[in-house]
């Protein structure tokens, strides 16, 4: 269990938590959930004890043990893998130590060995014994091969290294887990073997996630953090989405019935107050209106962006057709002999293990690069707008946004170019920042909006979801699902691939799968999990 009591915080005139109060019991996931710079991460920093409140105090009950999910990929460079992950048990791995060292050392005394026999006991009592099996079983759920667990963790590539810190966290069975973006890097396999895992875990799991779908399928409660406070509600993300929309509209119509209502009193009491014969109704519904009450309606500090994509002009029937394309890098092979024909209403998501191939393929189609060999051809009604991964070199500039937006565009009216951005919510001063000081969530609104002015017939997004906000991919999510022509996308949001796309192609190391699906019907077909099997015959593991 873990309690926070009267918890404040603040820095310099800013009110992160005022007078927090919570409770968090065993056998239940909280997703923490609050609007961009609401205190999510600040929040688990206060109850990990890494962060000091104001005022208050985090209790955790004598003998209980925090995890918490590192963030720093590169801290343990040196250590084996299989050793990393045991370190998330700080007691185990020290008691571990200690005791190799006395058995290590030729100069031991009768002492030494004496407290080594105390050592080996602690260390069975912590399940010292069946530790390496646990690490190993961790890590190979999390999609790292058995022959890198030996391995040193400088030899691993960058998201191999995000996998071994999420195992760290799991590791030794915690009775309080604390995760930010758990998902982050991981493919779809390993989120769901994570949704697995903690499904079954027992003890107390606090979790911030931008990922929609993990939140539905993990979640117990919601942890709303607003106004510097933290509500309580049980149910998964959806379910707190859906009732809080709810409750806001019943407290509206509810305001307004009591509006008409105060209307109704107010004109019965200016008609007929100087009439004799009415003047005690007219006192009798003064003292009714006196008593009428407003809910109070506080707007939520949460702030949706408005995204639109509209089109010039209707595509035609002919949108693409790509004619075995093959590209090799330094990396590799990406793919070779690749063919597809894409019509006018194609929503497809493009999925696999490699993320380099899937944005090699977006910049092949976009015209960034050539392929080796083959072709692709747009058709001659089509024109498009393009959402790369990474879109550093279009802010290396310190004009504002709104000069900025404006080299995209063909109008000579600012105010044009301030709308869009104000859809966005850079509004007023906002809209002067300089485009090189963007964060990553800010780069990614002011792309959706570079895509928004294009009003392009055929989109491509390439990773758009990444550092994007809930709110942010709530909205992006409703415009791609309402978009009335093609594009083709790729994302680790299961939400947004599964409600978006009508098809789905599949990079394999061995030839790519093209299925006329929906995301879960895909994931779920037997005949594809047959085509997958064939594909990845032979390789250590699969894209999902």
């Amino acid at each position: 269990m873990l309690t926070v009591s009267d918890v404040s915080l603040s820095f310099g005139k800013r009110t992160l938590f005022k007078e927090v109060e919570a409770t968090f019991l065993p056998g239940n996931c909280y997703g923490l959930i609050g609007a961009n710079g609401a205190g999510k991460s600040t929040f688990l920093k206060i109850l990990s004890g890494e962060l000091e409140p104001n005022t208050g105090e985090v209790i955790v009950p004598k003998g209980e043990r925090i995890s918490v999910l590192k963030q720093d990929h590169f801290a343990f460079e040196e250590f084996q893998v299989l050793q990393t992950v045991i370190m998330g048990n700080d007691r185990l791995y020290s008691v571990m130590r200690e005791k190799d060292a006395i058995y290590a050392n030729p100069e031991a005394t009768e002492e030494d060995y004496m407290r080594a026999g105390d050592l080996e006991h602690e260390f069975g009592e912590l399940g010292g014994y069946n530790a390496e099996s646990e690490a190993g079983d961790l890590l190979t759920g999390l999609g790292i091969p058995v022959e890198k667990h030996q391995l040193p963790m400088k030899e691993l590539e960058a998201d191999e290294k995000v996998r071994v810190l999420l195992a760290q966290a799991l590791f030794g069975n915690p009775d309080i887990l604390l995760m930010d973006e758990p998902t982050n890097h991981l493919d779809h396999k390993s989120i769901k073997w994570l949704e697995d895992f903690l499904y079954d875990f027992e003890n107390v799991v606090i979790v911030v996630s931008h990922d929609r779908h993990f939140l539905d399928r993990v979640c117990t409660h919601i942890a709303d953090i607003d106004y510097g406070k933290i509500t309580m509600y049980t149910g998964n993300y959806s379910f707190w989405y859906q009732s809080s929309q709810l409750a806001l509209q019943q407290t509206r119509d509810r305001n307004a019935k009591i509006e008409d209502k105060r209307k109704e009193l107010e004109e019965f009491i200016r008609r007929f107050s100087a009439n004799a014969s009415k003047s005690r109704q007219a006192s009798s519904r003064r003292k009714l209106l006196e008593k009428l009450t407003l809910d109070d309606i506080k707007p939520s500090t949460r702030k949706y962006p408005h995204i639109l994509f509209q089109i010039d002009r209707e595509v035609g029937n002919q949108v693409l057709t790509v004619e075995n394309i093959s590209l090799k890098g330094e990396e590799g092979e990406f793919f070779r002999n690749l063919s597809l024909h894409v019509g006018k209403d194609d929503k497809i998501a493009v999925v696999g293990e490699n993320a380099l191939a899937i944005t090699r393929f977006f910049q092949v189609l976009a015209g960034e690069i050539k392929p080796d060999s083959g072709e692709v051809r747009w058709g001659q009604t089509t024109t498009q707008a393009y959402f790369p991964s990474d879109n550093s070199a279009y802010f290396d500039t310190d004009s504002n946004l709104v000069t900025w937006l404006r080299q995209f565009g063909t109008e000579d009216d600012e105010s044009i170019y301030r709308g869009y951005l104000g859809q966005m919510l850079f509004s007023g001063e906002e809209s002067q920042k300089p485009a090189r000081v963007l964060s990553g969530g800010e780069k990614v609104r002011c792309m959706l909006c570079k895509m928004m002015l294009a009003k392009a017939n055929v989109l491509l997004f390439d990773q758009p979801t990444a550092h994007l906000d809930l709110e942010s991919i709530t909205s992006l999510n409703d415009a791609m699902s309402s978009f009335k022509s093609a594009l083709i996308f790729a994302s680790y949001d299961h939400e947004l691939v599964s409600t978006v796309a009508n098809r789905i192609i599949e990079f394999t190391p061995n030839g790519m799968i093209d299925s006329f699906l929906d995301y879960d019907s895909y994931l779920e077909s037997p005949e594809i999990a047959q085509r997958r099997e064939k594909l990845y015959k032979g390789l250590p593991r699969a894209a999902f």
